[in-house]
């Protein structure tokens, strides 16, 4: 469904015509039985990729959910003074949460388990992870849903070939794209899977909402169809390799298919779409991906083959089991199904529905920008608020390929690095929506320099310092110098940038806002120079270090969507109540006079095994 494994740059199904000559590149489009119009790819263990054709979807996410780590501690009590350094600097914007309970639906697109799941797959539901977990913490009523797309002809086949059945083959795979988002402390409320009867009741009524509707038809359907990318390709679309084998704009093979087919009017909302399109200029991002949704639009719809009869691993049609649903109607309804749609009356559907972000590959864009509203239109259902396409990733710049042997298992990428230390680089390296390339190398260099030696050496030193001058309890501050009001606000204005930012899920652009602070602030403990004054001023030493920690704690509050087990640990050790760890507290300054647990290193540097380093 929503996000396949391999690019698919889908096309509407074309109708019926006479096959051409598989050596012939004409580029003439099929035609359709009576109707006018036609219609219709580290180093082995060191890194890791995601191909630039391969659609780097990550649809995610399984079973129980790890909750953000949580301090054992009560809150400390809080003198005047704290009450005085608490107000300090506390912008009103900041006092409260900005969703204030409001609901929040977001979704990944739902991974196509033919296979295991791969690095594309994990990059998708750590991003969706850290937006859902954004947005609880700042107050949203937050529905987070993942899953699997369990059906269509590629499941099919892919069980032929290893002698089972389509369902034992989903019954295999299911559970390692589960393990896969708990693997990756992905938040996720749930798991929807497309073999579920909820969701064949689900794409059953929105077939009849359709069909009521007038906007589905019986006709016959002839053309170039890829199984690989699930997608209806025109002839001109086509073209012979050296091999003469016809393949598609992916390079993936495409076979000739003649058979009776069900239409969607898609050609009928066309206006339609160009006029919600208008009406909200992100309703599609980032923005080149408007463009490309806005042109293929303009330039003229035609309606849609949803319905195949040479299979029968799928959601039947009401009235003619005859017929399977294309797998994209299929396969995009189930964002309704989790939100127990055809009951729109229901409490959840009424909550949450419309989403109000879908997280997909950008080579599925056009299904959930195109064709998805337009079903949604037909039938009665309001269009989800946004949708949100990222990059691919690559692998030293190359396709991720098994001929090439650059697949990398993402179970192997956290066993080598951690969970945490690996979201961290995806979520800080790759600008989201753009595509990226990661290696052993620039995951390390991310670990080292960003994690150990500016955050984590920065909180080892400061908190060491409280543990032995200060035997264990946050000193209380004197009067703040224009230096430590400098740092100080920079501290404060994070969360303004993180939320400006968060409006168009510039999720780097959040990182990169904190570890600003992050540098400033090891300037500033470098230049105040705390061990120096434990003899020449002890209470400005207290001052420095009260001042260092409270950034410490702000910027680990704004880590937790990225980080949510390390942002934890350091909380911790900052003794911050499980209770005051939300965006809200931002204004809120740390306890002084709280007692502070032993420091320990949050953010271990990165070793090189012997063997690895002989390599």
């Amino acid at each position: 469904m929503a996000s396949k494994s391999k690019s698919k740059s889908r096309k509407k199904p074309a109708r019926k015509r006479k096959k051409p000559a598989a050596a012939k590149s004409r580029r003439a489009r099929p035609q359709k039985a009576k109707r006018s119009a036609a219609a219709k790819n580290l180093q082995q263990k060191k890194s890791a990729k995601k191909a630039p054709s391969t659609p780097v979807k990550a649809r995610k996410k399984p079973s129980p959910v790890k909750p953000l780590k949580k301090a054992t501690k009560t809150a400390p009590k809080v003198s005047q003074e704290n009450m005085r350094v608490r107000r300090a600097s506390r912008p009103s914007a900041q006092r409260d949460a900005a969703g204030r309970g409001k609901p929040y639906y977001i979704t990944t697109a739902i991974a196509y388990p033919n296979g295991p799941p791969h690095i594309g797959h994990a990059y998708e539901a750590i991003a969706t992870d850290a937006i859902a977990r954004f947005q609880r913490l700042d107050g949203f009523d937050v529905f987070f849903l993942t899953g699997t797309d369990e059906h269509g002809i590629k499941m099919l086949q892919t069980a032929a070939k290893e002698g089972i059945t389509p369902r034992e083959l989903v019954e295999r795979n299911v559970p390692r794209f589960r393990a896969m988002v708990a693997m990756l402390n992905c938040s996720n409320d749930a798991f929807i899977r497309t073999t579920e009867p909820r969701h064949h009741r689900a794409s059953e009524a929105i077939w009849q909402a359709m069909e009521q509707n007038g906007d589905i038809y019986l006709d016959k359907y002839s053309g170039w169809y890829s199984v690989r990318d699930e997608a209806y390709y025109d002839e001109s679309e086509t073209r012979l390799d050296g091999a003469n084998v016809r393949i598609g704009p992916n390079g993936t093979p495409v076979e000739w298919v003649e058979e009776e087919s069900y239409f969607f009017r898609l050609s009928a909302y066309q206006d339609k779409l160009l006029e919600l399109y208008a009406s909200d200029p992100n309703y599609v991002l980032p923005r080149e991906r408007f463009n490309e949704v806005m042109s293929f639009v303009k330039g003229g719809l035609k309606d849609l083959s949803i319905s195949r009869t040479t299979f029968d691993w799928g959601v039947r049609v009401p009235g003619n089991p005859r017929h399977v649903m294309y797998v994209w109607v299929d396969a995009l309804t189930n964002y309704l199904t989790a939100v127990d749609y055809p009951d729109v009356d229901s409490e959840k559907f009424r909550r949450y529905w419309p989403a109000d972000l879908h997280v997909i590959g950008k080579d599925i864009v056009r299904f959930h920008a195109v064709y998805w509203p337009a079903f949604l239109r037909s039938a009665g259902v309001a269009v989800p608020k946004r949708i949100y396409s990222h990059g691919f990733l690559f692998n030293r710049g190359e396709k991720m390929s098994k001929s090439v042997g650059n697949v990398i298992d993402p179970f192997d990428l956290v066993k080598a690095y951690g969970a945490d230390p690996l979201r961290y680089f995806f979520l800080r390296e790759v600008p989201f929506g753009q595509d990226g390339n990661y290696s052993h190398e620039a995951i390390i260099n991310r670990i080292n320099a960003d994690l150990a030696n500016d955050l984590g050496n920065l909180a080892q030193r400061s908190l060491t310092m409280v543990a032995r001058q200060f035997g264990g309890a946050l000193p209380k501050p004197g009067s703040f110098s224009a230096v430590d009001e400098t740092i100080l606000a920079a501290a404060d204005a994070m969360i303004a940038k993180a939320r400006d930012f968060m409006t168009t899920q510039q999720l780097h652009q959040v990182l990169n806002a904190v570890w600003v602070v992050v540098a400033d602030a090891n300037r500033y403990f470098a230049g105040e120079a705390p061990w120096a004054l434990a003899k020449t001023d002890p209470a400005r030493q207290g001052t420095v270090l009260y001042v260092t920690a409270e950034v410490l704690r702000q910027v680990a509050i704004l880590c937790q969507p990225f980080m949510p087990e390390s942002a934890g640990k350091l909380l911790d050790l900052l003794a911050i109540p499980a209770d005051r760890r939300s965006f809200a507290d931002f204004g809120a300054r740390i306890a002084a006079g709280a007692t502070l647990p032993a420091p320990a290193p949050v953010f271990p540097r990165y070793v090189e095994r012997e063997t690895q380093a002989a390599q």
